[in-house]
């Protein structure tokens, strides 16, 4: 029988020793993955954007919902007793129409379904129905908690209360027909303000942070995250003047977005996620 000299038997137990630290790192890294380790589960794609140009905009509206309607732009601005509907033009700024709210209503929300106008109002459980063409209240509708951002994706209407919730409701009985909870890698994604439905998808802004969450209508899954923290200073006039306003023209698919009390309105284009 032979035997191995000092080096051989010293090279063979350090191999040995490393290949079984090395099995054991591996395994260690199947089960619990680190920050740089291959199997970490990747978060939702994150989209800058380009600003393509800017208009002006009423630095008084505390913008609560804004859509592109024809060739114009419909707002919906809030707070006690200065919440509007209006229509604005989109290169002057200049408010075209402007109907007022009762003073104790809290404005929303706002879509547009078949010439109707519907615009939520934050705690008084009901939202108003305004004729497309004249602006006249044609009635009300009502709904449980509170409205934070309205929508639609052309035959539902789709409504945000501030939780990681979008509820879908019946346009002609206002029931809800189903609901979908908006989660991400990370869990559920709450705070979810004014909604844009934008081919197939929902956007939707999330209180007080610079950023749009795309959504997807069926199941609630966060599809990716619209960077928007480079368009409007971060020196704004006070803590509330928030990203909160998304209008999309899906015959130009021309998107804008603005703020509350911002004195700018943006057309933006969607850049390549990184």
């Amino acid at each position: 029988m032979s035997h191995a000299d000092p080096f051989t038997r010293s090279y063979r137990s350090t191999w040995i020793w490393l290949s079984v630290a090395l099995l054991a790192i591996t395994a260690a890294g199947l089960t619990v993955a680190g920050p740089f380790s291959p199997f970490r589960k990747r978060g939702p794609e994150v989209s800058t954007v380009e600003v393509v140009q800017s208009f002006p905009h009423d630095a008084g509206a505390f913008t609560q919902g804004l859509i592109w309607s024809g060739d114009v732009l419909l707002e919906g601005t809030g707070k006690y007793g200065a919440s509007t509907l209006r229509k604005v033009d989109l290169e002057s700024g200049r408010v075209e129409l402007s109907v007022p709210v009762d003073p104790k209503i809290f404005g929303e929300g706002i879509t547009e379904l078949n010439g109707k106008i519907y615009q939520l109002t934050w705690e008084n459980h009901f939202g108003l129905i305004y004729d497309r063409a004249t602006f006249q209240i044609l009635g009300t509708f009502r709904y449980s908690g509170e409205g934070w951002g309205l929508t639609n994706d052309g035959s539902q209407l789709i409504l945000s209360d501030g939780s990681s919730t979008l509820r879908f409701l019946n346009p002609e009985t206002f029931e809800v027909t189903r609901r979908v909870i908006v989660r991400g890698p990370s869990g559920v994604v709450d705070k979810l303000n004014e909604l844009e439905y934008v081919d197939g998808e929902i956007y939707a802004n999330i209180w007080y942070a610079d950023r749009i969450a795309r959504i997807s209508p069926e199941d609630g899954k966060l599809l990716g995250w619209i960077d928007c923290s480079q368009v409007y200073p971060a020196h704004r006039r006070d803590r509330e003047a928030v990203l909160n306003g998304i209008a999309y023209d899906p015959s130009t698919r021309r998107l804008f977005i603005t703020g509350k009390n911002w004195p700018k309105l943006y057309e933006i284009q969607v850049q390549a996620p990184r």
